[in-house]
């Protein structure tokens, strides 16, 4: 190495640097000696963002030499020099075309774009070298450059070798920032889910190493990796990857995330980093489910000292506020903006999405207050204190008042079909179902409404508004005050036609205990019919027993069929078999049907829960129900008591 012993010499006797011309006229040398020299040169003199430099030296190297000198590194070529130097080779090209990598004209190249398997493989084999970052550099560079730069990073084993490398990387280095970047192209610049399915556990281990870097962080580094995670997690394919970190005996990465989430919400930061928080945090819960906002701060590589219930609060706090604001904003849009042109459909699609995932938070906070309210063990272990359950709960009514207020607004502009209306009223739904008392003249007066609320999709999926809302229905139908709020609601309509909707469904498997719920909320409202003065409409009642009918007329399940059985009875007593016969869409062949449901209901389980012992009191009670209005309606529908007599050893209870 004389030419760079002698330049380093007269460089160091002047002012002034080797010049360009210098480094030219070795780079293109004739011997492998000298253009090592020109490089070893370039790396000391050159500033690698001189761009217009680095293209010169580009030009003058060629492609040739740098590839055999990146192989000779490998030990797998000649280039001029002891084998020795392996190493400095190695460094030196890995140093060489990182630099030449900056610019993207050269990055794009045919040339560059066939190294990245090579820089893999010096990734894998040199894990602790001190040019990782250079390789790691070159890797990002020339994967954005073009658009089959990512794809050969794929099909060279890039995500295996991330996978395997992120947990080793510096917290906080630039290296790892360089890894999340080949990361986030990997996952966006792919066709949609292909990591995700090929390689769920690949991207399992990378969530990991991520995640631990959104925990430690404290700065722009933390929100790349809060968008990076909230991207793998939140994707329509990410259900491999949420079923490889379910499965983690380790639950290491959901405290970090925990941990990232409550630094950025409990900070001043600006409001796309909160709702994207928000986002994650949902992520993290249907993975873990809603414990996960109750569980451990501690993270052994850390100094945090967080409260115990601080998640919790922190969550539902910035939730209640992105609720108000996002539905004030889409009143605005709706009601406002759109008397002088329509709401731009992305922005207000944006708007709803934001609003699922909010909503989405507040309904696990409910239901994880839920589980709690029915397990008395789980309170007093529970890490909530009674002033936190205080704090959730007014956190959570001024939420739903706020809703109710967006659906008044709705009802009084005439408003009753939207996604954001029908989220709305299953939202409202959730709570009360925990809290049948809350907002009580508010939901007195919107009930009606409510239940006439309808989806986009509603042709597909009708009485959506009304299954949200069967829960707290069927609570409050069972005192007299609630069923005359029912009553005054039109209520009884809705859910008879929700019912016979789930009955007859036939492109979906029957949801059960939807159904039940229905007939629950409807029984008990018959059973306190007399006490509330409710007259059944014909038309309801007539398609009410066709229905449950076809409901029962192949199923062995008692339980069906004597819920089924007690709310015909009590339909019967209303009635006379004249009466049925003589309406328009009642024929003999379904009182024929509702028979052979009555005798099934009074014979045969009737038998059966008699005989054994384990039969629950509900169904007991159903065929009290059943059995009691026979002898009071029987001598009026004489085909009935004909079938349910005939032949059978039938005993009637007074």
């Amino acid at each position: 190495m004389e030419q760079v012993q002698s330049l380093e010499a007269s460089s160091s006797s002047s002012s002034s640097p080797p010049s360009l011309e210098d480094f030219m006229k070795l780079l293109k040398g004739k011997t492998d000696s000298q253009r090592l020299a020109g490089l070893l040169l370039v790396t000391k003199f050159c500033d690698k963002n001189d761009q217009p430099t680095i293209l010169n030296v580009y030009h003058a190297l060629g492609s040739t030499f740098l590839h055999r000198l990146l192989l000779t590194g490998m030990g797998r070529g000649g280039v001029g020099g002891d084998n020795s130097n392996r190493q400095a080779y190695l460094r030196l090209s890995v140093t060489v075309l990182s630099s030449l990598a900056r610019v993207s004209q050269v990055a794009a190249t045919d040339e560059m774009v066939s190294k990245i398997p090579l820089i893999l493989e010096v990734i894998s084999n040199e894990s602790g070298s001190s040019f990782r970052e250079e390789c790691y550099e070159f890797l990002f560079l020339v994967s954005a450059a073009r658009e089959d730069g990512i794809i050969t990073l794929y099909d060279s084993g890039g995500v295996n070798v991330l996978a395997s490398q992120m947990a080793t990387l510096p917290d906080g280095s630039h290296v790892m920032e360089l890894a999340m970047k080949l990361v986030q192209l990997i996952v966006s610049k792919l066709p949609a889910g292909k990591v995700h399915v090929n390689h769920p556990s690949e991207l399992s281990n990378m969530v990991v190493a991520i995640a631990k870097q959104f925990a430690l962080l404290q700065n722009a580094l933390k929100f790349d990796a809060l968008y990076l995670l909230s991207n793998i997690l939140s994707s329509s394919y990410s259900g491999p990857v949420h079923a490889v970190l379910q499965s983690m005996t380790c639950g290491e990465w959901s405290t970090c995330i925990r941990v990232g989430i409550m630094d950025v919400l409990q900070n001043r930061v600006a409001p796309a980093e909160k709702l994207q928080a928000l986002v994650l945090a949902e992520c993290a819960m249907s993975i873990a489910g809603e414990e996960w906002l109750i569980g451990s701060t501690i993270l052994p590589f850390a100094h945090n000292s967080f409260p115990d219930n601080r998640c919790i609060l922190l969550v539902l706090e910035s939730s209640r506020v992105e609720i108000a604001v996002i539905l004030n904003e889409l009143a605005y849009l709706k009601y406002e903006a759109s008397k002088n042109s329509p709401p731009n459909a992305e922005t207000f699609l944006v708007k709803l999405r934001n609003l699922g995932v909010a909503f989405s938070l507040v309904e696990m906070i409910i239901k994880l207050i839920s589980k709690f309210g029915e397990n008395e063990e789980s309170i007093s272990t529970c890490i909530l204190t009674e002033s936190t359950f205080t704090k959730i709960i007014g956190g959570l009514n001024e939420t739903i008042g706020v809703v109710l207020e967006y659906l008044h607004d709705a009802k009084d502009h005439g408003d009753r079909k939207g996604n954001d209306l029908l989220a709305s009223v299953r939202i409202v739904g959730s709570y009360l179902a925990e809290a049948p008392s809350a907002c009580k003249e508010k939901i007195k007066e919107l009930l009606g409404y409510m239940l006439c609320v309808e989806g986009e999709d509603e042709s597909s999926s009708p009485f959506q508004s009304v299954s949200f809302l069967l829960p707290v229905l069927c609570q409050i139908t069972m005192d007299k005050d609630g069923c005359e709020i029912f009553v005054s609601a039109g209520a009884f309509r809705a859910v008879v036609g929700c019912l016979i909707s789930l009955i007859d469904s036939s492109h979906s498997k029957i949801d059960s205990s939807t159904i039940f719920l229905a007939c629950d909320t409807i029984l008990n409202l018959l059973l306190k019919r007399e006490e509330v003065r409710f007259s059944l409409d014909n038309l309801c009642y007539v398609e009410l027993l066709q229905a449950l009918s076809r409901w029962t007329e192949d199923t062995i399940d008692t339980s069906v069929i004597m819920m089924a059985s007690s709310i015909c009875s009590l339909i019967l007593d209303t009635t006379c078999e004249e009466a049925l016969l003589r309406h328009p869409k009642f024929k003999l062949d379904n009182l024929i049907a509702l028979s052979q449901l009555l005798k099934r209901s009074l014979v045969t389980c009737g038998q059966e829960l008699m005989s054994d012992d384990t039969n629950t009191n509900t169904e007991a009670d159903l065929y009290q129900i059943v059995s009691s209005g026979y002898s009071s309606w029987a001598e009026r529908f004489p085909h009935v008591k004909v079938v349910v007599e005939g032949g059978a050893n039938f005993v009637r209870q007074s």
